[in-house]
């Protein structure tokens, strides 16, 4: 397969710098224009591919809806049910969304400089988790503490998690990688399954040492539970009432923090340009002066590090995490990427968030429109569906290049 191309970079070349006046508006202007394509383009390209994927996904329920409409539980029929709850519904898969999203950035920064699908990704995500959940559950924070001690508490297990599992994916790039960067394709993944079934026995028998059990229960607090409304209003006659919980607004939260952050780093710092360099064009980058194992292990300590907090994060929402706790979220954020067009940072984002609603439309839903014959338990069918179709049909995702491009 052909290079993955990497978020377009504003690069000013060949200017005759007549004065130094003229020198420094140009450094003035070309930070702007870093500032800008880092910052404000990543926030608006989530807020159109929010739109889009809410108003075309929420149309097409619409219209199943008014095609099948029938009488069911509740007294309503089919299209006053998802009237009525479509709103919440949509704020319940974006928050799915963006926790896929964040995963799926891991699969695509690696693959975007070593040209291979990371699959140990998920374990490490499963890790940062673990180290949130221990964290908190040391720190002994009681369920009626003040908000602000809360978020503290959270935001430490965060940092930890970010920490724990950044180190590990050096390690495992260092240890298990590295050493076959040379091997045919086939080999470093499956020593990336490998590495994955390692750690989650490895995690599995510490648990059940420590505390005699491999599952871990987050602390719940009544406060982060509270249901906050958002808006109520009238559709004919229905009452629409959209309420989100508290800890919801603060996974929507770090998560846009972390993929603008992100998308800072890869466009607006040495570092980026360096992994950029190194994902287009290992031997030319090389050349040229970049440590391209320096910048490599960089790269797994950044989708690392994004992996943990993102298991920390999914394990405040789900409360219960266990060894095997990665495995499915993986798969889907993994689908996700290539959906998006795996190696390109815009599109795993895409992917993350049209996955999410789709499967939230699909785990609310397919019950009523089956007419009890399929539950929400079928919900990761189209997970996989949707991976089958892409590599079927657009095998370089939606955003992604055709073979034998670069960027």
């Amino acid at each position: 397969m052909g290079r993955i191309s990497w978020p377009p970079h504003p690069v000013f070349m060949g200017t005759v710098r007549n004065s130094e006046g003229e020198s420094g508006e140009m450094r003035s202007k070309l930070s702007e224009s870093l500032l800008y394509q880092a910052l404000v383009v990543p926030l608006i390209q989530l807020f159109v591919f929010v739109t889009i994927s809410l108003i075309v996904i929420g149309s097409i329920i619409l219209f199943l809806a008014v095609l099948f409409n029938r009488p069911v539980t509740g007294g309503m029929t089919l299209l006053q049910f998802v009237v009525r709850t479509l709103p919440q519904v949509a704020i319940d898969g974006l928050v799915i969304g963006f926790l896929y999203a964040m995963i799926a950035l891991g699969y695509t920064m690696v693959y975007g400089v070593l040209q291979f699908i990371n699959f140990a990704h998920s374990e490490i995500f499963m890790v940062g988790a673990f180290i949130g959940v221990e964290l908190m559950l040391a720190l002994a924070i009681p369920s009626t503490a003040p908000l602000m001690l809360i978020m503290v508490g959270i935001l430490l297990a965060v940092a930890a998690g970010m920490a724990g599992s950044g180190l590990l994916a050096v390690l495992i790039e260092r240890v298990a990688y590295r050493p076959l960067r040379g091997a045919p394709r086939l080999v470093p993944l499956i020593s990336a399954i490998g590495v994955s079934f390692f750690l989650q026995d490895a995690v599995r028998a510490i648990e059940g040492l420590l505390n005699n059990a491999f599952y871990r229960n987050y602390p719940s607090f009544p406060v982060l539970n509270q249901q906050i409304p958002i808006a109520s209003f009238q559709i004919a006659d229905q009452s629409i009432q959209m309420q989100i919980q508290a800890k919801v607004v603060f996974i929507i939260i770090a998560s846009l923090l972390m993929l603008t952050g992100l998308n800072f780093v890869v466009n607006a710092t040495r570092l980026g340009r360096a992994i950029r360099a190194v994902a287009q064009d290992r031997p030319t980058a090389a050349l040229m002066g970049v440590d391209v194992d320096r910048i490599i292990m960089l790269t797994f300590l950044i989708g690392g590090a994004l992996g943990g907090a993102t298991g920390v994060l999914f394990g405040i929402r789900v409360g219960r995490i266990d060894p095997y706790v990665g495995f499915i979220p993986g798969i889907k954020a993994f689908t996700a990427a290539v959906l998006g067009g795996i190696g390109n940072i815009t599109g795993a984002m895409l992917g993350g968030i049209v996955l999410g609603v789709l499967e939230g439309f699909a785990g609310a839903y397919l019950s009523q429109f089956t007419g009890g014959a399929f539950g929400t338990e079928y919900k990761d069918i189209f997970a996989f569906l949707i991976l089958i179709l892409i590599l079927m049909f657009r095998p370089t995702g939606l955003l992604g290049e055709q073979v034998g491009q670069k960027a």
